[in-house]
């Protein structure tokens, strides 16, 4: 781990026991937090997202777009903070979910695309948020097929290199 990494981020690693290498063997890059953000709309968790401006915007399209089409995308998640990063790490890791499962399905708090304002996790209402289930959706096959044209890309297919645990409702904006 580099040490121009803020202190706040070397603390939680050294709070959750995270191998300061981690990153590095993982390929992990350090996101720093957004620092503009615009409301995109509620999330199926009933609190308000947000997204960087030029996310939100090419978000607000693909979702139009993909209603166009018939397909009614939730909103899971969007922007998320170090801090809320690391509360999700907590929590789980009380529920006495091991370290490595955890850092499987989530990234360690300063490496999640979400810090961005880029990323989303996406759904519909006929699947449980955040399953693998999703990619036999229509909307997944959709995103598949256009989310590109919107500048969106799924980050964690199958047998990704960052070594999470495959996940087809998380789509990052990268145009």
């Amino acid at each position: 781990m580099r040490a121009r990494l803020p202190a706040s981020v070397r603390a939680l690693f050294a709070e959750f026991g995270i191998e300061p290498a981690l990153p590095v063997q993982r390929g992990l890059a350090f996101v720093p937090e957004a620092r503009s953000l615009r409301f995109v709309e509620l999330g199926t968790d009933g609190r308000d997202k947000f997204l960087t401006p030029a996310a939100a915007r090419a978000y607000k399209q693909l979702r139009e777009a993909a209603q166009r089409d018939g397909l009614a995308l939730q909103l899971i998640s969007a922007f998320r903070s170090i801090d809320f990063q690391a509360a999700l790490i907590r929590a789980k890791l009380a529920r006495g979910i091991s370290l490595d499962e955890v850092l499987r399905i989530n990234a360690p708090p300063g490496y999640s695309e979400h810090h961005s304002g880029c990323a989303v996790d996406l759904g519909v209402a006929d699947v449980a948020a955040l399953d693998e289930a999703f990619e036999n959706t229509a909307a997944y096959a959709w995103l598949r097929e256009h989310a590109a044209r919107f500048g969106f890309v799924l980050s964690y297919p199958r047998g990704n290199a960052q070594g999470y645990c495959y996940e087809p409702w998380h789509w990052c904006y990268r145009a």
